[in-house]
């Protein structure tokens, strides 16, 4: 099985995945591009029973695009975010793909909010694509 790891940018808080996400997505909502301080954030989702965190977190709960709170998980040391959790699938973690440092980490396969996406912002690659 597959074990991956993420951290926030001091190690402080870190998370041990295992298995394959079962999905791989790029979204394109303003929260996001705030959350990621880029034109659009990329996640992969793991299911709470293969996910494994260490460190302490703040947290932060946000009403997102969907009308859904989701409570972000960040390092209070370093800012960064290391991992969220929505309200109606309080059993999926969701994990910044950025936080893996993993060039070779599974390419998204959904592309949401794309209403809101940067006339700029070119995806490769075969996705799902959602407005």
């Amino acid at each position: 099985m597959t074990a991956r790891h993420a951290s926030c940018s001091c190690g402080q808080l870190r998370i041990e995945t295992s298995g394959e996400p079962f999905r791989v997505s790029v979204c394109h909502c303003l929260n996001c591009k705030r959350r990621s301080g880029s034109a659009f954030a990329v996640q992969a989702r793991f299911a709470r029973a293969n996910v494994a965190i260490e460190g302490r977190s703040s947290e932060y709960v946000l009403t997102g695009d969907s009308g859904q709170p989701a409570t972000f998980h960040f390092c209070p040391v370093c800012g960064a975010t290391v991992y969220y959790q929505t309200a109606q699938s309080p059993e999926v973690v969701a994990i910044p793909v950025g936080a893996f440092a993993d060039p070779t980490f599974p390419a998204p396969v959904y592309s949401v909010y794309e209403g809101r996406q940067h006339p700029w912002v070119q995806l490769l690659g075969q996705m799902e694509h959602h407005d």
